[in-house]
């Protein structure tokens, strides 16, 4: 469970719950594996029901734990699955359902279930300071309140909490998970990368864990170690599809950050291989988290790449893209198709998507309309108004700061400083776009668009 395998969690606690049907921290167990706070997702119904077979009423279920410390565990799961708001339908990211951030049924109370759950796990570390699952849970509770949304006061506040846990032992698998999530950008991450190290060999058949190790080394810009992190996830969540009858996950969460790590390292072969499987896999049917992913890997591809004998060979027909949020909440992968062509002809010669693009209504997520400023912007200086353009890069620039720091590839298909200090390149003005490259370095280190536009900009000046 602290390496968010909850599928094989759930199973094990209901082994337990066979075992002795009486022992409620098996049914606590099971429950807990029905909330993902990092993910936006919950499914109250499953973890509702869950508790009920210990027994219908909380009142009932406490009085089936012996304990003081049992009950207080209790206390705190069913603060998170308290049922006195009922799920309503309506346009929001708090889910509380089976169907994850794009869909389900939706619970306005999400927020402060997650609070009331935070401040019960307080109240049990407070109790018994020295259980160190408490505090590492209290420490996934305080990430989780803010529902996926990253600010570093709350990060390292979480940090602050299960760092210790970690010092005492090294081998705890929350302890080192839950430190890589608190540090896991360009900042911090230098300061997680013990935790990194020690995780893969901590929960060496978890494919999560060793996948989230790569979360420290994409920040680092350690791309050797961000393929080999994800190779193993990739291949051990394959061989767990494949236990249970399913093919392998072509366009996942794994298989994109390793399609990164191979641009970043320029192994182009690798990267278009993957592509190409990618590709196939999307002439059948993909759900929408498949879509946002090969949209994702696509642009990457195309844009990082720059090579022109690729642009078309990976399109798709704009109509089969979902037009639903992506899994962080800002940009759909319909319009990330678009932006991403858009971009394509300026660098060709071709305006004609990208003033497509401009005539639509300007959305209201942030991450989409500072696109657009790049757009607007690049159009602007290819008509001979300089000064507007550069204007509005610099507009999307900041707009894009003014986003929490990424924790793996870029989700702005071209990183705001990059296409400023490229347009600044061009114009000639190379102190200027020095800066820019600067910029986008510190927050994407040793990407390579970057640190080649840094290193063109400090040759000509």
């Amino acid at each position: 469970m602290h390496s968010f395998e909850f599928r094989p969690a759930a199973e094990a606690f209901r082994e337990a719950q066979e075992i002795d049907p009486e022992f409620a921290l098996a049914y606590w167990g099971e429950a807990m594996t029905y909330n993902h706070p990092l993910w936006r997702s919950v499914d109250c119904e499953s973890g509702r029901a869950v508790l009920e077979r210990l027994a219908s009423t909380p009142e009932e279920r406490r009085q089936k734990a012996p304990t003081k410390r049992e009950k207080m565990y209790l206390d705190a799961v069913e603060a998170l699955y308290d049922s006195d708001g009922l799920p309503i339908s309506a346009p929001t990211q708090e889910v509380c359902g089976t169907g994850g951030p794009a869909g389900g049924e939706i619970d306005l109370n999400k927020l402060k279930r997650d609070s009331d759950y935070m401040q019960a796990m307080k109240r049990l570390v407070d109790a018994f300071p020295e259980d160190d699952e408490a505090r590492s849970f209290y420490a996934l509770s305080i990430l989780g309140v803010k529902n996926g949304t990253r600010d570093f006061t709350t990060y390292m506040r979480a940090a602050s909490e299960v760092l210790p846990v970690f010092e005492r032992n090294p081998r705890h698998p929350g302890a080192a998970h839950y430190i890589i999530h608190s540090f896991d950008d360009p900042v911090h991450a230098s300061l997680g990368l013990p935790a990194a190290n020690a995780y893969s060999e901590i929960a060496p058949d978890a494919a999560h864990a060793q996948h989230m190790t790569s979360h420290i080394f994409v920040a680092l810009g350690q791309w050797d170690r961000n393929v080999s992190a994800n190779i193993r996830a990739r291949d051990l969540q394959d061989a767990e599809r494949a236990a249970r009858g399913l093919k392998p996950n072509i366009c996942g969460h794994y298989s994109a950050w390793l399609h990164y790590g191979y641009l970043m390292l320029g192994q182009k072969e690798e990267a278009i291989e993957m592509m190409d499987l990618a590709y196939q896999h999307a002439q059948s049917e993909m759900n929408t988290s498949e879509w946002d992913y090969f949209v994702s890997m696509r642009a990457r591809q195309l844009l990082d790449l720059g090579d022109e004998s690729l642009i078309g060979r990976w399109d798709v027909p704009l109509d089969r893209i979902p037009n639903s949020k992506g899994g962080r909440g800002y940009g759909k992968a319909r319009f990330k198709y678009q932006i991403t062509d858009a971009l394509l002809g300026l660098r060709w010669g071709d305006e004609s998507k990208a003033r497509t693009l401009l005539e639509m209504p300007r959305p209201s997520i942030s991450g989409e309309a500072l696109q657009l400023d790049q757009l607007a912007g690049l159009l602007a200086i290819s008509e001979g108004k300089t000064d507007k353009g550069i204007a509005l890069l610099e507009k999307a620039a900041a707009a894009e700061e003014a986003l929490p720091l990424e924790f793996g590839p870029p989700q702005i298909v071209e990183p705001a400083y990059e296409t400023l200090g490229n347009a600044l390149l061009k114009l000639g003005r190379h102190s200027e776009a020095k800066a820019a490259f600067q910029r986008a370095t510190e927050r994407t280190p040793r990407r390579p668009p970057a640190t080649k536009g840094l290193s063109e900009a400090n040759d000509l000046i």
